[in-house]
C-alpha cells in the first residue's frame, strides 16, 4: 500500500505570485534571485544536481517565464514537476500549510501594522498582569536577530521579555533561555496564545536564546510555534481517519496545533530534521503521510537576508537527498513544496508573496509537466488520491487533473 513523504522547503519561492504587487513584492524571487546572485559571485554557480533532476529549475522557469541561466542546458525532469499560487489572503506559514493540506481560509488573519507600538496597549497590559511580568520590551516590528542584538542585555537586566511582530500574522516573544527561564517562556507564550484569540493571530512564538551581550545572543533549537488549529479538518485528518499514520518531522504539529498528528518528531536544524524524516521512512507502513518542514531556510536564512547561507543550505540539502531517494518504495510518493517566499535579496525582512514548486516524485510515476496550478491545494489533494482517500474539500489532484 502506498506511502507520502511531504518536504516543505519552508520559504522556497519560485518567483512572484500574480497578485504580488498587493503585498509590495512583484518581483521577488527566491530561487532566482539565489542563483543569480550566486553565479555572479566568486563562490560559483549554484550547485543542485538532484533538485534538477526532479525539476526545480523548470518549475521555477514555468512560474517566472525564464529559466535561470545557470540551469539553461539542465537535463528534462525526472519527476512531475509545475508550479502553485495560494488562493489565501496573506503570505503566513500556517495558511500555505493549511492550503496545502486541503483548508483554504476564506480570510486572512489578522496582522499588527503599525511599525512601532505595534501591539494594543490593552492587550500588553493583559499580558503583565496575567504572567506578573515587570513590562515588557520591544513592541514593535523587527526581525528576530537585530532586535537580540540591541534589546538582549536589557532583557536580562530588567527581567522584561521582548515581544515583537512582523508583517506576518505573528506574536513572537524572546526570552533568555536560562536567565529567563524556557518553561516559563513556554507558559508566557500559552497566556499570549489565550488572550490573542480576538485578534485572530496565527501564531505565537516562543523565541529562547543563550548568550550574553559580551559574546553575542544566539537563539536556541527550543523554539515552540503556538498555532490557531485549521478551522476544518485537513489532509492530516483524512489520513488518520482511514487508519493511516501521520509522522509530523520538525515544526509541523505545532504548524496544525496537533490537529491530525499521530506522533510528533521535534528536531533542530536541517541535518536532524532530515535523519528524523529517514527514520520516519523507516518505521511508517502503508498508508502513512510523512511531513517535515525545513525551516532554516525562512528563519537562519531567508528572514536574515543571508543569500549565500540560503544557497550553501540548499545544496547541503540537494546532497543529502539521494539517501532519502534510495530508501523510497515502488509505491511511495515523494513531494516537495513551499509555503510562501522569503526572498533574501528583498527589503525589509518579511516573507514574500511567491508562487511555490509542485515536484513529485515516485519510482513508477513517469515524468511530465504539471502546468501553473492555481491553489496549494492541488498538493494535497493529490496526496489524498495516491493515499486511496477520499477527495478533500479543496484543490484539483495534480495525478488524475490539468492545471486549472
Amino acid at each position: 500500500m502506498a506511502r507520502a513523504i511531504w518536504l516543505v522547503l519552508d520559504s522556497l519561492g519560485i518567483g512572484h505570485a500574480p497578485d504580488a504587487d498587493a503585498y509590495g513584492d512583484a518581483g521577488a524571487d527566491t530561487f532566482g534571485h539565489i542563483a543569480a546572485a550566486c553565479a555572479a559571485a566568486p563562490r560559483g554557480p549554484l550547485q543542485l544536481p538532484n533538485l534538477t533532476r526532479l525539476g526545480l529549475p523548470a518549475a521555477h522557469a514555468l512560474a517566472g517565464g525564464q529559466v535561470a541561466a545557470v540551469f539553461a542546458a539542465a537535463p528534462a525532469p525526472v519527476a512531475l514537476w509545475g508550479c502553485m499560487a495560494e488562493q489565501a489572503c496573506g503570505k503566513d506559514t500556517p495558511s500555505g500549510h493549511w492550503e496545502s493540506a486541503g483548508v483554504v481560509l476564506d480570510r486572512p488573519f489578522g496582522v499588527f501594522d503599525a511599525p512601532q507600538n505595534s501591539f494594543p496597549p490593552e492587550l500588553l497590559a493583559a499580558l503583565v498582569d496575567a504572567a506578573q511580568l515587570p513590562g515588557v520590551l520591544g513592541n514593535c516590528h523587527a526581525s528576530g536577530t537585530e532586535i537580540l542584538d540591541r534589546l538582549g542585555a536589557e532583557h536580562i537586566a530588567t527581567g522584561k521579555p521582548i515581544v515583537y511582530t512582523s508583517a506576518d500574522s505573528v506574536f513572537q516573544i524572546a526570552a533568555h533561555e536560562q536567565g529567563f527561564g524556557l518553561q516559563r517562556l513556554l507558559t508566557l507564550c500559552e497566556l499570549a496564545r489565550a488572550l490573542l484569540a480576538p485578534y485572530n493571530i496565527g501564531r505565537v512564538i516562543a523565541r529562547p536564546f543563550i548568550g550574553a551581550a559580551a559574546t553575542g545572543f544566539q537563539r536556541t533549537g527550543n523554539r515552540r510555534d503556538y498555532a490557531l488549529p485549521p478551522p476544518a479538518p485537513t489532509l492530516l485528518d483524512a489520513v488518520r481517519a482511514a487508519g493511516g499514520e501521520v509522522i509530523a518531522v520538525g515544526k509541523i504539529s505545532d504548524i496544525f496545533a496537533a490537529q491530525g498528528v499521530g506522533r510528533s518528531v521535534h528536531a533542530s536544524g536541517h541535518d536532524a530534521l532530515f535523519d528524523a524524516t529517514l527514520d520516519a521512512l523507516t518505521q511508517a507502513g502503508d498508508g502513512a503521510l510523512i511531513a517535515t518542514n525545513f525551516v532554516d531556510f525562512d528563519s537562519v536564512y531567508g528572514h536574515r537576508r543571508d543569500v549565500f547561507g540560503y544557497a550553501a543550505a540548499l545544496e547541503h540539502f540537494d546532497a543529502r537527498l539521494p539517501q532519502l531517494l534510495e530508501h523510497l518504495r515502488a509505491d511511495d510518493l515523494l513531494l516537495l513544496s513551499a509555503d510562501h517566499g522569503c526572498d533574501p535579496t528583498w527589503p525589509g525582512s518579511d516573507h514574500t508573496r511567491e508562487q511555490v514548486p509542485l515536484l513529485a516524485y515516485s519510482p513508477g510515476l513517469a515524468p511530465r509537466a504539471l502546468g501553473k496550478r492555481s491553489s496549494f491545494a492541488d498538493l494535497g489533494q493529490g496526496i489524498a488520491t495516491h493515499l486511496g482517500l477520499s477527495a478533500l474539500s479543496a484543490g484539483r489532484c495534480f495525478l488524475t487533473s490539468q492545471a486549472a
